[in-house]
């Protein structure tokens, strides 16, 4: 423990959030994709994001669900709104560093080059520097001074809008999306209260009528699968936790969900080693995998499944093929890794499985989920495509599948 990096994140919230709404077809900016890249890189100790709140008064829920301090800079009218959360954050960076020897990594998220100089300033004090930032928003100088830098839009979990690469963009409900801001939805948003109720009612009105048996009585509500357990229940044997995985991975998901808590364990596990792999320049060990699980998620347990052990849980998944184990460090500690993915062409291979498995046609949406059962470390990222949609039509370039627009599902439709 000793030898992890410990970070402070530092975040210029105005500048990452219009930069994803203006660049990123009116994207919502989430802090969670930024949380888990930032999890294999070391153990976070303070995060702090800098803006005038009252400008983004729904941003607020989401920061705080991550445990990200909120620095509220208040502005007088006619004053710079930017100039003040630019300071402020430079100071507070500076002194963190000058009364803080233990934290080692500065993650500067912004994108505007006037933090330059701090950067200089910070690695000068031998402190090591990440920059994030969106990608068209960010200036050419920045990423140099750093001595890492992430793009926001080409993390794993970040879904660009597909209307950024020219297609019909199906209309999924993610919460990574939010619409453009037009003279219809301004209008909206100053509808009256009473409306919205009025409306809300007549919604819950209709959900409770498609919910009525034909005998008048209410379905209960079926509940999603759940990845903890209640304690009273006894402890799953693994052949049930086989069963529950597969289970799991059944349920449909939107494509722009975060892939955290609501993904199956495996592809979690998965996605977790991938970035470690790619984060690291030796051998990643299996006490390594699992405190950066714990950074992702402090809940998780090994016992929620059934083992008894994290070993014994890295056994079964390499039965099933998701992860080698190779002799580590110490017994106890083994090296673990992904088997390899191959390149596009065997993506595509992959892909064109996937949809003949689905009587040779499925929907786009819920495609991605439907390979990773197969490949639980699938990530279209990380073979260079910005988004699934992008992949899919690679793979239709190649021959692999063919796609189509369906106006009655409002989505695509891939065919093999």
């Amino acid at each position: 423990m000793d030898l992890e990096e410990r970070l402070a994140v530092f975040i210029d919230y105005e500048n990452l959030a219009l930069g994803a709404r203006e660049h990123l077809g009116g994207m919502q900016f989430d802090f969670g994709p930024i949380a888990d890249a930032l999890a294999v890189r070391g153990r976070v100790v303070a995060r702090r994001a800098y803006a005038d709140w009252s400008y983004f008064d729904e941003d607020r829920r989401m920061l705080t669900r991550h445990q990200v301090e909120l620095i509220e800079m208040t502005q007088r009218m006619g004053a710079s709104r930017k100039n003040a959360a630019d300071i402020k954050m430079v100071v507070d960076a500076i002194e963190m560093a000058f009364e803080r020897d233990y934290i080692s990594t500065f993650v500067m998220c912004t994108g505007d080059s006037d933090f330059s100089p701090l950067v200089h300033k910070l690695r000068e004090l031998n402190k090591r520097v990440i920059g994030v930032g969106v990608e068209k928003s960010t200036s050419r100088l920045l990423p140099a001074a750093c001595d890492e830098f992430l793009f926001y839009d080409r993390l794993e979990g970040v879904e660009v809008p597909d209307d950024e690469l020219g297609a019909p963009a199906p209309k999924r409900g993610g919460r990574s999306r939010r619409p453009a801001a037009t003279p219809e939805r301004a209008t909206a948003q100053k509808a009256p209260a009473a409306s919205r109720r009025t409306k809300a009612a007549e919604a819950v009105a209709e959900a409770v009528a498609e919910a009525t048996t034909p005998d008048g009585t209410i379905e209960p509500e079926a509940k999603p699968a759940t990845r903890r357990r209640k304690k009273a229940e006894p402890a799953p044997t693994p052949v049930e936790v086989a069963a529950e995985i597969e289970s799991e991975t059944d349920v449909t998901e939107q494509e722009e969900a975060p892939a955290s808590n609501d993904a199956p364990m495996e592809v979690r596990v998965a996605q977790t080693l991938a970035d470690l792999q790619s984060s690291t320049s030796g051998a990643v060990t299996a006490s390594a995998l699992k405190r950066t699980l714990l950074r992702k998620d402090p809940t998780f347990s090994e016992s929620d499944y059934g083992f008894r052990t994290f070993g014994e849980f890295l056994r079964f998944l390499a039965d099933r093929g998701f992860v080698e184990l190779a002799t580590g460090p110490s017994a106890g500690d083994p090296e673990v890794s992904l088997p390899e993915q191959g390149d596009t062409s065997a993506a595509f291979a992959l892909l064109r499985t996937v949809v003949q498995e689905s009587n040779g046609s499925a929907a786009l949406s819920g495609l991605k989920n439907a390979v990773r059962k197969k490949r639980p470390d699938f990530s279209e990222k990380a073979l260079g495509f910005r988004g699934f949609l992008q992949f899919a039509k690679a793979a239709e370039a190649a021959g692999a599948v063919a796609l189509a627009w369906d106006d009655d599902a409002d989505d695509y439709l891939v065919t093999a």
